[in-house]
């Protein structure tokens, strides 16, 4: 009787993870990342947001810079942005869900940098927070060219984001909270 074959998924995820074992820096193992990513999700954007808020920064707000971009002439590392409690910050970082959002309307009122994003057609996101504890250190993020996501490239983009986090540290001293939330109390490192 032959040996079973791998199946394509199994190939797939094998080979992600020895080109991972094999990288020796955080950007050379998110750039191999990223062509995965354009694998499982095809056009679009990639960036993960490291969130560096601490207790200095006012309630309600969370501090965010760029640690990966997938088009880092338009969108550069480093670059900072802060958020207030939306819909989008309350299942990120307060609930530690994964946010899944489509259409350009929803698009543009959820980022306000989307005008920035529009030229590359995106319609499409799915960010995943990298969680240590309940404590949301970063988000994962790929914006898709296409209209919907299929399940199968939801699940795919989770599990690049779950191999992502191991390049991803937290940022010192991060605390953040917001009073009247569904977190009322800070949340700390």
């Amino acid at each position: 009787m032959p040996a079973p074959t791998a199946s394509p998924l199994t190939a797939f995820t094998a080979n992600l993870l020895d080109v991972l074992a094999e990288a020796r820096s955080a950007e050379a193992a998110l750039r191999q990342l990223d062509l995965f990513r354009r694998v499982v999700a095809g056009e679009g954007l990639f960036s993960i947001q490291q969130n560096v808020t601490t207790e200095r920064d006012p309630a309600g707000e969370i501090r965010l810079r760029r640690f990966y971009s997938s088009e880092a002439e338009r969108f550069p590392v480093q670059a900072p942005k802060r958020k207030t409690l939306t819909p989008w910050t309350d299942c990120l970082y307060l609930q530690g869900r994964v946010f899944v959002g489509e259409g350009a309307d929803l698009l543009a009122r959820t980022f306000d940098d989307y005008e920035q994003m529009r030229p590359y057609g995106v319609q499409s996101v799915v960010n995943v927070p990298l969680l240590q504890g309940n404590l949301c250190y970063a988000t994962f993020n790929i914006f898709g060219t296409r209209p919907q996501w299929l399940p199968q490239e939801i699940l795919g983009i989770r599990l690049l984001a779950l191999a992502a986090a191991r390049w991803v540290p937290p940022a010192p001293g991060l605390a953040y909270r917001f009073t009247g939330a569904s977190l009322t109390t800070p949340v700390e490192a």
